[in-house]
């Protein structure tokens, strides 16, 4: 599983939430500690909010750990809002393609997750995908499809029945084909002025999700990182948050059978 985490608030340097901390995001490549898999080296991203209207994102197949450039784009951009992602791939070849965030707009999404069995009905997720948002395929994963495919359900308008609507169809697909690996779905999407954090699986499994109350503002993550003590809360499973303008909501997040 992949670790990420995300920011909102006062403009930070990211490398003071993605590096400096104890167990930081790229600490958490080499060692991650509440995830199936310990390292995750196939790749990193970042995504940002700045002056201009679009997000700017930097993506790379080098292992967090190692990747220079990343480390130093994180000690120069101060932003009040952004996204990270460090990826150990279950879906799709190791490629800057498939490495997140994906950035469509305005939005940038994230997940951590896989679609049981994504091989099998691969062709038929990728269908959801409207023709004129196709062409923005890049990746083979099944992240980048879900977030094509939310698009086209309306993300735009509603996010989060959106999101719920691409899930729905993905199941039916996954029983339709008699797969018995589940669909788990952390994520978060964001669109400049909010983070939409959702934990949800179609088993009672859903990879880990926390938030915590910072001086600046409000950071989500896979995993807690900083001192020992700190107030990190954990997301409940089958539920989205929003945070965003110091404010963090919590609703229910239902798929429809």
């Amino acid at each position: 599983m992949c670790r990420f985490l995300a920011y909102t608030g006062e403009p930070v340097f990211l490398d003071t939430l993605l590096i400096e901390p104890a167990s930081s995001l790229v600490s958490q490549s080499l060692a991650a500690r509440e995830a199936k898999t310990l390292v995750n080296g196939d790749g990193c991203g970042v995504g940002w909010y700045g002056a201009r209207a679009e997000p700017g994102v930097y993506r790379g197949t080098l292992p967090a750990w190692s990747d220079a450039n990343l480390a130093s784009l994180c000690h120069q951009v101060e932003a009040p809002m952004f996204l990270a992602h460090v990826r150990s791939a279950t879906s799709g070849e190791v490629s800057m393609a498939n490495c997140h965030p994906f950035a469509a707009g305005r939005h940038l999404f994230m997940h951590n997750g896989q679609i049981g069995g994504y091989d099998r009905i691969r062709r038929s997720v990728e269908a959801m995908i409207p023709d004129d948002l196709y062409a923005r395929r890049r990746g083979n994963g099944d992240s980048e499809a879900i977030f094509l495919a939310a698009l086209g359900h309306g993300l735009d308008a509603d996010p989060v029945t959106a999101l719920a609507r691409t899930l729905a169809v993905c199941t039916r697909m996954m029983h339709a084909n008699a797969i018995a690996s589940a669909l788990r779905f952390t994520a978060i999407l964001a669109d400049g002025d909010s983070l939409i954090a959702i934990r949800w699986a179609s088993d009672d499994h859903p990879p880990s999700l926390y938030w915590r109350q910072l001086d600046t503002g409000i950071a989500i993550a896979s995993e807690p990182f900083g001192d020992p003590g700190d107030a990190w809360h954990p997301v409940p499973p089958g539920s989205v948050m929003t945070a965003g303008r110091g404010e963090v909501s919590f609703n229910d997040f239902v798929v429809a059978a």
